[in-house]
């Protein structure tokens, strides 16, 4: 006996879901005619790319940051309308921007 089957019989009313409406829906992020600033800078010795520049609304940049994250995997963090990845990644970050459709300006080196 699997555990549905354990689930079924301790809670025979119970009606499960779906898969199709457990699925999150895409949020669509604001594509502004401004480009964003991609920068190169060295904090305590270490190599940062920092993107400014954004005009939609910080939860959009905030999830805008996650994304790059996890599709370079590499930490970084959001503060002070800016996101600050750990590492110079500005070329990977730039063609990952432009996939989504915004227009990005690399600044420095």
């Amino acid at each position: 006996m699997d555990l549905q089957d354990q689930l079924k019989n301790l809670f025979p009313n119970h009606e499960t879901l779906p898969q199709d409406e457990e699925q999150e829906i895409q949020h669509e992020l604001y594509i502004q005619k401004d480009p964003l600033i991609c920068k190169y800078e060295k904090r305590k010795g270490k190599a940062t790319t920092i993107i400014e520049g954004y005009e939609g609304t910080d939860e959009d940049f905030k999830i805008l940051a996650k994304a790059i994250k996890t599709k370079l995997s590499v930490g970084g963090t959001f503060k002070e309308n800016s996101i600050i990845i750990q590492g110079d990644y500005r070329d990977k970050i730039m063609l990952f921007l432009k996939e989504k459709g915004f227009k990005v300006k690399r600044v420095g080196g």
